[in-house]
This record gives structure tokens, sequence and C-alpha cells, in this order.
């Protein structure tokens, strides 16, 4: 080997450890741990009550029989599927490795009070709590720390959005579910304007008119699973102008269009609760005549 490869050999091996220090985060290689074992132990059956609080908000979520409710800052019935995400998430926090044991380091993993504090109980007894920091270096992973421990661990997943979503998404955003097969006529009312859609004779109709299968499928299928994009708790002092009606299915959906915004505000006759939809959404079932038959009619 010539002194020039030699040089070039060395140059490269000071680039390549060079760029191993410019890579790591400050702090993030205190120390090492044993992995495979699990940051808390939680009965997801068991659990009954889950606070979560970040430097910007508190959450508190209350199981009732068999269905979970948000109690703080709002009272209403929760997103079961996301109740149901969170504490799958919390009991397979799988510790990849214990990066710090050093209390001076936790700032720099955001498992102190930047962090997000997760407590679960059930019965009336905490049964597991531990707080969510910032994502690690592939960001397919996150540091978190058990309130009760200085171990800084890294566990599998990108879970800050799991642990922080805005209140919205904890809230049930159904405005009406009515199952599909239940539904055998759905009456539109625009204004002076009224048509129905009908289920006769294993068809749907309007009027004597046929219809086009594929927008009544999916207008039947919007309809039965009718969904908001965000929760009006509070009105204006002056009612909306109503804008449409759609009843079917014994229930009745009421829009009121807001062009600041372009959005619906809507209420269904099962709730007093206003809800926001985006336009794209209401379009999927506020139909026209014109749009449910077939060409020519």
């Amino acid at each position: 080997m010539n002194r020039n490869t030699s040089i070039l050999i060395g140059i490269l091996l000071l680039l390549v450890a060079i760029a191993y220090l410019v890579m790591q985060k400050p702090g993030e290689q205190s120390s090492t741990g044993e992995s495979g074992e699990y940051l808390v132990k939680v009965d997801s059956l068991a659990v009954d009550r889950i606070e979560i609080k970040s430097p910007t908000a508190r959450l508190l979520l209350e199981k009732k029989g068999v269905e979970w409710f948000v109690q703080e800052p709002v009272s209403y019935r929760a997103d079961q599927s996301n109740v149901a995400s969170l504490i799958h998430e919390s009991k397979n926090l799988e510790v990849k490795s214990i990066v710090s044991n050093k209390p001076s380091k936790q700032s720099v993993f955001q498992v102190d009070s930047m962090g997000t504090l997760v407590k679960m109980s059930a019965h009336g007894s905490e049964q597991a709590a531990f707080i969510i920091g910032k994502s690690g270096s592939s960001f397919a992973e996150t540091y978190a720390r058990r309130t009760t421990s200085n171990d800084v661990a890294l566990v599998g997943g990108a879970l800050s959005y799991t642990f922080n979503r805005p209140i919205k998404d904890w809230r049930d955003r159904t405005i009406l579910a009515i199952p599909q097969e239940r539904i055998k006529e759905v009456k539109f009312q625009y204004g002076d304007t009224t048509f129905v859609l009908a289920f006769e004779d294993s068809t749907w109709m309007v009027g004597k008119d046929s219809t086009q299968d594929w927008v009544v499928n999916t207008l039947l299928s919007s309809l039965s699973n009718f969904q908001a994009d965000d929760f009006v708790d509070t009105l204006s002092s002056k009612p909306p102008k109503i804008t449409a009606q759609i009843s079917y299915g014994g229930a009745q959906l009421t829009f009121a269009y807001v062009k600041d915004g372009d959005k619906y505000l809507v209420q269904s006759s099962h709730s007093p609760q206003w809800f926001e939809v985006q336009t794209w959404r209401a379009n999927q079932v506020l139909k026209r005549k014109k749009d449910l038959v077939k060409s020519g009619k």
C-alpha cells in the first residue's frame, strides 16, 4: 500500500467518524440496557380511568359500563376505537434500550414536565403511570419513562399522535348511524323543493324515474354512518339558516351552509349537538334529483 492510498484511507475513516458523531443527538447515548421487557404492565380489561396531561392540555377518560366517555375538558361519548388504540399501545411499549438514568438528562428526552403524562387506573387504584417524550432518531421509536423511575427508555413506535390527539379526535364524531338495510326511503328537502328516493319492487326509484345504482349505493353507505369533521359546542346568538334536510330511517339531518369557511353546520334529530362538516363530505349525501336519476330522465 503506497503512501497516498494510506492517506486517503485515513481521511475516509476520519470522515466516517465525524459523520457518526454529527448524527448522534446530544445526550442520547448515555447508557444501554436490556431490551425485550415492557415499560409498564396494563390490564386492558380492568382499566376504567385514563388521564393524559401535556404542557398544553388535560384529558380525562372514564369507562361507564362497556363504553368510554370523555369527562374533561368536555363531557361526551368517546371515540371507542381511539381509546382502544391508546390502551393497546400502552401495554405494548416494548423497551429497546435504556439510554439514561440521570435525572439531569430527562429534559433532553422530554420525559420531564415537557412530556405527556399518562395515568391509568382500575377500580380506583393507579395501575400505570408513565411519560411519553420526544421521538427517537429513527422516528419509529420514542423516549419514555415510568414516573417511578429515572430510567429513560427507548420504546418502539411513533407514539406522539396516539397520546397527543386533539380533543376532537377523542370524541365520537358520529352524527347519525343507521344500518344501511334499514334505509328504505330517503326524503330530500331544499327550501320548497322536495323529492323522495324510495326502494320499490327491488329497485330504487325517484318517483317514476329509475336511478343510477352506484350513486344510490354510495349515498346509502354515507348516510348509514355519517361522520363530522369537528364539533360546534357554541353557536352564535343568530340561529343558522337551514339549507337542506334529509330524512331517513326515522331520523333527520339538518344542514346549514356557512359561506365563511365553505362548510356546513349539521344537526341530527337524535341529539342537540351541532357538528361541522366540510363541503366535500356534505356533498356525499346532499344529492339533487338530477344526481340520482339515470341520464335522460
